[in-house]
């Protein structure tokens, strides 16, 4: 079984940006860090994510960088 520091840091380093953590009922969760200024909060698709697996965490990251990409771009 791999150790939850190990994907966390895995899932960190893919994401810049953000912060994952797992809940006491085992629920995935990423917060934004960094600098959050104005500009940043309202470009933001999303803050705080949360998935019942690592799966579907990742899923979630790979569309709120897709979603940023499309907004640089726009």
């Amino acid at each position: 079984m791999v150790d939850f520091a190990d994907l966390k840091a895995d899932i960190e380093s893919e994401h810049p940006g953000w912060v994952v953590w797992r809940s006491d009922t085992g629920r995935w969760y990423a917060i934004r860090s960094g600098d959050l200024t104005d500009d940043r909060l309202g470009a933001a698709p999303a803050m705080i994510l949360s998935s019942d697996d690592e799966a579907g965490l990742r899923a979630q990251l790979d569309e709120q960088a897709l979603a940023e990409g499309a907004r640089g771009r726009g």
